[in-house]
């Protein structure tokens, strides 16, 4: 395939295709948890119904993205209400969900942009063309772009932030996963990216935060601690003020470069507040009280409860996205008991997804997941999904049984006492009420299994699964986690696959190659060559093969649990306008919000 089919295919993969630390969906109303009994479980373990590719689940309502009509204004201030704080706002360094996402995109340009069509596009990059070889890439820098200090962006910016990069928590994995070898300057707006590995999606890469996010590299070297929380960037705002667990403040970048389709500079707002709402109910109430003018959310049960809001008259916007982000969780396979797959696949049988879904909020809203794909992505897998452990609690009680029973046990207990573990959540009431269900499943296990249930805000549950004080393995159990995204599946799988320790790189005779962003701890010689494999090429059925077999492997293996596929949503006043329709640099229509991602520079006062 020639390279402007190599752009086209990977168009289409990029509009299929961080990870947010949470669990599922959310319904601040019921925090109650619904009953297991063994005969309701064996019910539902007979249950083999799997969706078919294509399919949606009922309340799955994506929003359709069309440019907002009128003429702009300029002026105005807005505050955004988040589901959490951000660890930092630093891309190489702090990692990056949705909350996060939301803040830096105002700080920053990103590289790389993605259209609704599927296309992807420059955002400061005007071009990128790949070798024949796909060993290495040529981006050309758009000029006359400079930082929110008065410093111009040059090709040797880019070269520079790559050596920042390089030791970043979060770009490390990322720069791995993506076999970036160096970075240079081979003219003043010219950077060429040599891959140690041939990469047809490297691109991909390029629009995400940990090395897609621009940022000052002779600042950030400087004071990386400073600049957690005062970044500088090319973005279209300024932070102003940043109180901690309170808010932050973006004022209006007089000197950005970007305009819209018909001139105008952008942007159009003076000021943006972000505000952490942890509490969804309170997040929701804060949009319908005009405490705050927009609100997002990962909550299937919080966008059940905004769509009865809207009917019931209250003058909200609702842009609504479901797709490939999957809720659940990970098991810590380098602690026991989880570092034997009998617990941790008898663990899995024991999750009554249905039923979790519920207390989620999510019935009629989300499918239960089998994989990282939704049933209506290019990517999924029936196999997969047949292949996926099933609500089964007889089979996992035997395989409990089995392993409390083995004199050889890795956790050092004494033959027949229970398994003990940490489950840790956000503390959500809905995620509380859908870790409840999972644990009245377990009790009715006959002391089988005692696990212990732990809510850490946001960041501290982030913080927790990275584990930087414990060389980035982590101290958890158990842990709440969402996986995957519409990126092309490189983004996601690559560094979850990698090996998560030094030593573990060492034995698998890749020395180096080590992910801290591997939560789970699993390494897998066979699926993380798998997913190598699948940016060496090319080909979607290539590929598609290759991450089915992921796929199939993580079904057998159990580092992960699934709960069902996580709709979201950014809710706004009616008078916001642009958020849904904003545009990339060439005139193309944005992505839109997936994962509740909001781009907040083409938003005007309507």
């Amino acid at each position: 395939m020639n390279k402007q089919g190599l752009l086209k295919l990977l168009a289409l993969l990029f509009s299929m295709g961080l990870i947010a630390a949470a669990c599922g969906g959310s319904d601040d109303g019921d925090t109650g948890a619904t009953d297991t009994t063994e005969a309701e479980a064996e019910e539902a373990a007979t249950d083999d119904t799997v969706a078919e590719a294509g399919t949606e689940a009922e309340g799955d309502n994506d929003t359709e993205i069309v440019p907002s009509e009128g003429e702009r204004a300029y002026g105005g201030s807005i505050a955004v209400g988040l589901e959490a704080e951000a660890v930092g706002l630093r891309p190489w360094e702090d990692t990056c969900s949705s909350p996060c996402y939301n803040m830096m995109i105002t700080i920053y340009d990103k590289l790389i942009e993605q259209t609704v069509d599927g296309e992807y596009e420059g955002w400061l990059l005007e071009s990128i063309e790949p070798s024949e070889d796909f060993m290495s890439w040529v981006g050309v820098l758009r000029p006359g772009v400079t930082f929110h200090n008065g410093t111009e962006l040059t090709a040797q910016t880019i070269a520079d932030m790559f050596i920042v990069q390089q030791t970043g928590a979060a770009s490390a994995g990322q720069i791995s996963s993506a076999n970036l070898a160096d970075v240079q300057a081979t003219g003043d707006l010219e950077v060429t990216y040599t891959l140690s590995q041939a990469n047809s999606a490297f691109p991909a890469f390029l629009a995400r935060a940990p090395i897609g996010m621009v940022f000052d590299p002779a600042l950030a070297t400087e004071d990386p601690d400073g600049y957690a929380n005062a970044p500088v960037g090319t973005g279209p705002f300024v932070v102003e003020s940043r109180d901690l667990d309170n808010e932050t403040v973006v004022v209006r970048n007089e000197n950005y470069w970007g305009t819209d389709p018909e001139g105008n500079q952008l942007p159009f707002l003076d000021q943006i507040s972000f505000r952490p709402i942890p509490d969804e109910g309170t997040r929701l109430d804060a949009l319908l009280s005009g405490t705050v003018n927009a609100f997002q959310t990962l909550r299937q049960g919080t966008i059940r409860d905004a769509r009865a809001a809207v009917e019931e008259g209250a003058d909200v916007t609702l842009l609504e996205f479901q797709g490939n982000n999957t809720g659940g969780g990970h098991f810590n396979v380098l602690v026991p008991p989880f570092d034997d797959k009998r617990v941790r696949n008898g663990l899995v049988h024991l999750n009554p997804q249905d039923q979790v879904i519920e207390a989620l909020g999510g019935t009629g809203i989300s499918l239960p997941a089998t994989q990282w794909f939704s049933p209506d992505s290019p990517w999924y897998s029936e196999k997969v999904a047949e292949a996926w452990p099933k609500f089964d609690f007889n089979r996992g009680v035997e395989l409990i049984t089995e392993y409390v029973n083995d004199p050889a046990r890795s956790d050092g207990k004494a033959v027949g006492e229970p398994i003990s573990f940490e489950q840790s959540c956000p503390p959500d009431p809905t995620l509380i009420a859908a870790t409840q269900v999972i644990i009245e499943v377990y009790e009715q296990t006959g002391g089988l299994i005692e696990a212990e249930v732990t809510n850490y805000d946001q960041q501290t549950h982030i913080n927790y699964a990275l584990g930087a004080e414990n060389g980035f393995v982590g101290e958890h159990g158990a842990h709440c986690w969402r996986w995957s995204s519409e990126d092309d599946p490189s983004v996601n799988l690559n560094p979850a696959l990698a090996p998560p320790t030094a030593e573990i790189a060492e034995l698998a005779g890749i020395p180096g190659v080590v992910s801290p962003l591997n939560f789970a701890n699993w390494f897998d010689g066979e699926s993380f060559q798998a997913a190598v494999g699948a940016t060496q090429t090319d080909d979607f059925a290539a590929r598609y093969a290759l991450y089915e077999t992921i796929m199939l492997r993580i079904a057998e293996e159990t580092p992960i649990w699934y709960s069902g596929h996580t709709a979201t949503a950014i809710g706004t006043d009616a008078n916001i306008l642009g958020l849904n329709g904003w545009h990339l640099p060439s005139g193309s229509i944005g992505v839109g919000f997936p994962n509740a991602e909001g781009r907040w520079a083409e938003v005007w006062l309507g």
